[in-house]
């Protein structure tokens, strides 16, 4: 339902208060309470997905008369794998450890006390996100799992979608004896909600936005509450003159060919002067026969021209520019140096990755490329939260305080200092 005609502040404060309330409960929530919770969502989805697909051809047919494309309605659209895949995530979450409560750096003072850390939840995290409705699962388990509220303003374009999944996660809630207002979905398609959620600390603590550019400007620039975000994936791979070549065409094929829009896609290959010619070459035939527009530098175009392969000069511009589409970014650099210059130029701090055999040349690239995830002989895409073993994630952070890096659950989790004492009193 749209509840435009209610003051949206009012409800967006409601909403708020009753989170607040229930993150409490979900502080201290036993580990198995919360297993059991995620386990009864994901029984209630796979039993749910007659439903679900119903609730969803609404959001596909709106979505198809406003003459969105068909990629948009194709993340839109809850199959069957899509079913499937958000119960088995939810499954998977049960798997990992419980970090709540964790105590560890554990150590004694000459006072005779010990200090240490408790890893504890953040509290109430106001989650922001646009289409995928597979979201609302993804970001209720890895809250309920970390002992958070959560608070879901999914698109307008999935609303019945959302609400249909965020009613079985709080039957899921209700199964275990958790606060159902624990994971709550703002019912309104009204954009005001978004800027009453983002200006309200005192029942939000986190603001993680999900969505395009666009989205997360807006909500960097007026947030009143900290967010988790990044901006753009403007991923890098270089290909050093030390790196093996047949590792350096599988690397470099992945990170652009497995999938164009996930925000880890490699948008700009780096290739090192000396191995440029027979690098490119076999790369160029790839990426021509994948039907991937490249754009070159001056050294990029007189290889692929002389080898017959196409090729157009790359722009300013474009070593900016996350595609997220079938295009490719190539420059050819002198050294590992010229490298690095380039990324710390133009990459969003995302992912970057060096392909070599050279140690000390990793070492540097590891230390002193500035961003979420540096890699050594993999391929960009490895940067999301299941392949790191983090489960599930929220999204990727290239922030510098608190989460970096994929978000799973410890991302959605802080540290505060525990004392354990004796008697000890201070002299």
């Amino acid at each position: 339902m749209d509840i435009r005609p209610i003051d949206i502040e009012a409800y967006v404060a409601d909403v708020g208060r009753r989170a607040r309330a229930a993150s409490r409960a979900m502080a201290r929530a036993p580990s198995a309470a919360k297993d059991r919770a995620l386990a009864a969502t994901a029984a209630a989805i796979r039993r749910a997905a007659p439903a679900l697909q119903a609730a969803n051809a609404k959001d596909l047919e709106a979505a198809r008369a406003a003459g969105l494309d068909a990629a948009f309605v194709d993340r839109l659209a809850l199959t069957d794998k899509v079913i499937e895949s958000m119960a088995a995530g939810l499954e998977q979450i049960v798997m990992l450890p419980d970090p709540i409560g964790e105590i560890g750096e554990l150590r004694y003072r000459p006072t005779g006390i010990q200090v240490g850390r408790m890893r504890v939840p953040l509290g109430v995290i106001g989650i922001i996100y646009e289409s995928r409705p597979n979201v609302t699962i993804d970001a209720a388990g890895l809250c309920i799992k970390s002992g958070n509220a959560t608070i879901l303003r999914g698109g307008s374009e999935a609303i019945h979608s959302n609400q249909a999944l965020a009613g079985l996660v709080r039957e899921g809630l209700r199964d275990a004896g958790l606060p159902e207002d624990a994971v709550q979905m703002i019912e309104t398609t009204d954009r005001a909600a978004v800027g009453a959620l983002i200006a309200n600390p005192a029942h939000v603590d986190v603001i993680v936005p999900r969505g395009g550019k666009s989205l997360i400007e807006r909500i960097a620039r007026d947030a009143k509450v900290p967010t988790i975000k990044h901006l753009d994936g403007i991923c890098h791979v270089y290909i050093d003159a030390a790196a093996d070549l047949d590792k350096a065409v599988a690397i470099a094929d992945n990170a652009k060919t497995q999938r164009y829009s996930p925000c880890n896609t490699m948008e700009t290959l780096l290739v090192d002067a000396p191995i440029a010619e027979v690098a490119l070459s076999r790369l160029g035939r790839i990426y021509a026969d994948k039907g991937v527009e490249l754009r070159g530098d001056d050294r990029t175009l007189r290889i692929l021209s002389a080898l017959g392969l196409p090729c157009v000069p790359a722009t300013e511009e474009d070593w900016r520019t996350e595609y997220l589409a079938p295009i490719l970014s190539i420059r050819v650099v002198d050294g590992l140096d010229e490298a690095m210059d380039h990324i710390a130029a133009y990459g969003s701090q995302h992912t970057d990755a060096i392909v070599t055999e050279d140690y000390s040349r990793a070492m540097r690239f590891l230390r002193e490329v500035d961003s979420a995830s540096v890699m050594v002989n993999a391929s960009t895409r490895f940067a999301d939260g299941f392949e790191y073993g983090l489960g599930a994630e929220i999204g990727i952070s290239t922030d510098k305080l608190h989460a970096r890096g994929p978000v799973g659950l410890e991302g959605l989790t802080s540290l505060k200092y525990v004392v354990l004492g004796s008697g000890q009193v201070r002299s």
